[in-house]
């Protein structure tokens, strides 16, 4: 049986995507400040590259990207490595 073939057979099986931004440390006075609405500021910004982590293995290779209002990823390569 071909991979693909094999692949094919867990095409319905859910897994978690993590894309991880960007990280801030926030003192719990500024938490408890936060409102509906509130923005944090992050140091990331469009076109920087960030990894695409699956079942705790990173997948893939991407691009931040930001659509209309939406932030995004563009996938850019995959980690064939083994």
């Amino acid at each position: 049986m071909k991979v693909i073939e094999e692949i094919g057979l867990m095409a319905d099986v859910p897994i978690d995507i993590v894309v991880d931004l960007d990280r801030k440390t926030m003192s719990l006075r500024e938490i408890l400040k936060l409102e509906k609405g509130s923005v944090i500021k992050m140091t990331r910004s469009a076109g920087e590259n960030i990894d695409v982590i699956a079942g705790g293995a990173t997948v893939a290779f991407g691009e931040i990207v930001i659509i209309e209002s939406t932030m995004g990823v563009r996938i850019t390569d995959f980690n064939l490595e083994e």
